[in-house]
């Protein structure tokens, strides 16, 4: 049996999806009358660890979709919590849903590391899937206002990936989960794209004209302060923002492609379709 968690997440809904009507599949999340229809779904809390021993049951593969919403000693519990539970309840595999090898550079990248090392000294076999950074994220972080995108992305490019794209990959792997045992793939876009890359496409795709004036970190650090957001989500997204615009998020050599079996979807299109949301 195969259990999908973050089930009612972004990422995880999606490969529930495509999932959808198999026999071997159920869905994990802490509300399951919330998780989407077409399987069984489970409680899955990684903040209550005594609850996973009964989720886990006659699971012989976990798809461990990062649970990232918070500070990396909570994320790192969650993940030591996951990793330990499904040992003791003979679960042989886990895909673990990472980060891409550029996001080293990114406040949020630890957690991801801890895991990964924790998954190699553990007792079950491991996949890595590293995913780089959504092609919908960049359409969030770089909204037009006025006719400009003033996101301070510089010149630089990020490598970014459809979501849709990660799901497709996701869901092939841990249903055949162990023909990648061992291995850590890179999932990154096979086109860099910058703020005037975003701007041409969305004034293409809108008919209306997008210009690109980047603007400072510190002007985004003071938007991000003064929006409500959790503290630990400023450095989050800022520096996100400078890992981009000083080339650090740009790599394009991945193994997304190899494990389509087709070409991947253009992140402009994505993030075109996604800022005309």
């Amino acid at each position: 049996m195969i259990l999908v968690t973050g089930a009612t997440g972004a990422l995880g809904s999606l490969v529930a999806a495509r999932l959808s009507g198999r026999d071997d599949v159920v869905l994990g999340t802490r509300d399951p009358q919330q998780a989407p229809g077409g399987l069984p779904a489970r409680r899955v809390d990684f903040d209550d660890p005594a609850s996973l021993a009964e989720a886990f049951a006659g699971v012989d593969t976990l798809l461990l979709v990062s649970a990232g919403y918070g500070e990396d000693d909570a994320v790192v519990a969650r993940h030591d919590a996951a990793i330990e539970a499904a040992e003791k309840a003979g679960i042989g595999h886990i895909v673990y849903t990472s980060l891409s090898a550029a996001g080293d550079h990114l406040t949020y990248a630890l957690a991801h590391r801890w895991t990964e090392r924790r998954l190699r000294e553990g007792g079950a076999s491991w996949t890595i899937l590293r995913n780089g950074l959504y092609a919908e994220l960049l359409a969030t972080l770089a909204p037009v206002v006025d006719g400009k995108i003033t996101a301070p992305l510089g010149q630089g490019r990020l490598a970014a990936v459809a979501r849709e794209d990660l799901a497709d990959v996701a869901a092939r792997v841990v249903v055949d989960a162990r023909a990648h045992a061992g291995r850590t793939y890179e999932l990154v876009g096979e086109e860099a794209v910058g703020g005037a890359d975003l701007a041409r496409a969305l004034t293409a795709a809108t008919g209306n004209a997008v210009s690109y004036e980047p603007g400072t970190l510190a002007e985004a650090r003071t938007a991000f302060a003064a929006s409500g957001l959790e503290p630990f989500q400023v450095p989050m997204l800022v520096t996100t923002y400078s890992s981009i615009a000083n080339g650090f998020m740009a790599e394009t050599e991945s193994d997304l492609r190899a494990l389509l079996g087709r070409a991947p979807r253009s992140a402009l299109t994505t993030i075109a379709e996604s800022a005309s949301r």
